[in-house]
């Protein structure tokens, strides 16, 4: 039975709401929030009030697309996970892009983030503050610990030692905009080739960090 005549029928109220809240992430994927509540209640297959009466309006929907696209794909372990100096950095940074990038290498996250970039709904500064806030800064301190350099607390993290990590971040992204929205040919194995780009990074950073924190502390 498709989608439409599922939701033609009478079912509980929480798993409508599922089926509607699925085919938006679907609908927003392909047409961007350009797309109106009035092609997505008829490519549903029901009416726009019905819409309505789970999402009052198309902003409330777009919400929560962002929390089921974004929020809930976060998991929290990773911060503690970067900061796990038991285990080498190369280890731990390869452990959280293989996990990073099973939650985030999907159309549907990739190309909600790139429109949404465009129409400047809010997703993408609220997810990219969470990033930098809980993933970039830890990274940056790991960083800097690894190659024996004072932490954080000793010599402020500078713009530029931030960016380079945003550097590096932004070329794992990078991957999935090839090939989800260039759709340009590239390998099977996407994770080998993340976990080559990670060791690309950590392989030559060192000499132009050490430069940065030297620079950093002697203007502090």
């Amino acid at each position: 039975m498709d989608k439409t005549a599922t939701l033609r029928k009478r079912l509980p109220r929480d798993e409508r709401e599922r089926l509607i809240l699925e085919e938006a992430i679907r609908f927003f994927a392909e047409v961007g929030f350009e797309g109106q509540t009035r092609a997505l209640a008829q490519r549903l297959g029901v009416t726009q009030p019905l819409l309505y009466r789970y999402f009052p309006d198309k902003d409330t929907l777009i919400e929560r697309v962002y929390e089921e696209v974004y929020l809930k794909r976060w998991n929290p372990e990773w911060e503690q996970l970067l900061k796990d100096r038991a285990r080498p950095l190369e280890d731990r940074l390869s452990a959280f892009y293989r996990d990073y990038c099973a939650a985030i290498f999907r159309p549907e996250w990739v190309r909600i983030f790139m429109f949404a970039g465009l129409k400047r709904e809010g997703i993408n500064s609220r997810f990219l503050e969470t990033v930098q806030n809980h993933l970039l800064v830890p990274l940056c301190a790991e960083l800097r610990h690894s190659h024996g350099l004072p932490g954080l607390d000793e010599v402020p993290l500078s713009d530029m030692e931030l960016n380079m990590a945003w550097a590096m971040h932004g070329a794992v992204f990078h991957i999935a905009m090839r090939k989800w929205i260039y759709d340009l040919p590239m390998p099977d194995n996407l994770e080998e080739m993340t976990l080559l780009t990670v060791r690309c990074y950590l392989s030559g950073c060192g000499e132009t960090l050490r430069s940065l924190v030297g620079k950093q502390r002697a203007a502090a």
